[in-house]
């Protein structure tokens, strides 16, 4: 059974990786892409998104522009210049749709009622300005799988980058599908679930040649240096590659409903704050994962797709 799935990427290099990964996925249909500002500005999101289509035989995949605010500080710097690390690609020959990336949002999930799976790896503001136009949304989805938050550990004192972006976005969408679908509540892959998935140049390498494995070499190159300088080690976290996985497969992982809640106060603004023993949950909060069952499926998946594309 193929399942059509709407991303919403702001395309560095981990969303680059979870891109392949949904193209390369014969239990996916990608139909539509919300480009929004993140990791790198909305504008080089649309470029990088288009650019990576097109090297991968998917050109006719739509591509919506999103919203480049608000933005909450500086960038990190860990997916270069222009989000893809050192990979250099032209620019795609599609263009954007004549619509923005809420209005695709809504659009994707009215033309596959309850089937349509959502899948958000970057800040949620075109996620919250999609529900403003159809509160519904909730309903219409099949499932949603958010890339975000951090839960455990001394990583759940700061805010994660994707919620700290926008969190009174993230607020609304937490509320509206605890409020309106309390039965299918979105699936949340924190940074204590997503850095349990670490690619290394040896699991890299266990990828067939191609131009497209080229290019996630060369984009991946520049996360190990990025991470081995922040002194995690010469590897990378596959935070939005794992997310999309569990997209397809929410088997994939274990979770735990919660009540998560969305700090706003200067203090602490962006924080996930997770109530696990309430009675009216509003996500599902992924708590563990089997790193080798993702690889497994992730070497198998792309390196069939890097062959098919030579």
């Amino acid at each position: 059974m193929t399942l059509p799935v709407f991303a919403d990427f702001d395309t560095g290099v981990d969303d680059a990786v979870a891109l392949v990964y949904l193209l390369a996925s014969p239990d996916a249909e990608l139909v539509g892409i919300a480009a929004t500002g993140g990791n790198v500005a909305v504008q080089q999101v649309c470029h990088n998104n288009l650019a990576l289509l097109e090297l991968c035989g998917a050109a006719g995949v739509p591509v919506s522009r999103g919203a480049d605010s608000p933005r909450s500080g500086a960038v990190p710097n860990s997916h270069g210049p222009q989000g893809l690390g050192y990979a250099e690609l032209p620019p795609g020959t599609g263009r954007l749709t004549g619509y923005d990336a809420a209005a695709a949002w809504v659009a994707a999930a009215r033309e596959h009622p309850e089937q349509l799976i959502g899948l958000a790896t970057g800040p949620l503001t075109d996620l919250a300005l999609a529900l403003q136009t159809e509160p519904a949304l909730p309903t219409l989805l099949r499932r949603l799988v958010i890339m975000g938050g951090a839960f455990s550990g001394e990583l759940s004192g700061e805010a994660e980058f994707n919620i700290g972006f926008d969190p009174e976005a993230a607020e609304q969408v937490f509320s509206a599908w605890g409020a309106v679908a309390p039965q299918r509540l979105p699936i949340v892959c924190g940074l204590d679930l997503t850095r349990q998935i670490a690619i290394t140049p040896t699991i890299l390498a266990r990828l067939a040649e191609g131009s497209v494995t080229r290019m996630l070499s060369d984009a991946l190159r520049f996360y190990f240096e990025a991470h081995e300088a922040r002194g995690h080690g010469y590897l990378a976290y596959l935070h939005d590659p794992l997310a999309a996985a569990v997209a397809l497969e929410p088997a994939l992982v274990t979770t735990h409903p919660a009540a998560l809640r969305v700090e706003l106060s200067p203090d602490a603004r962006g924080r996930t704050i997770p109530d696990w023993d309430a009675r009216r949950p509003n996500a599902l909060i992924g708590v563990a994962v089997d790193p080798a069952a993702f690889f497994d499926r992730f070497v198998s998946r792309v390196s069939a797709f890097a062959r098919r594309r030579g």
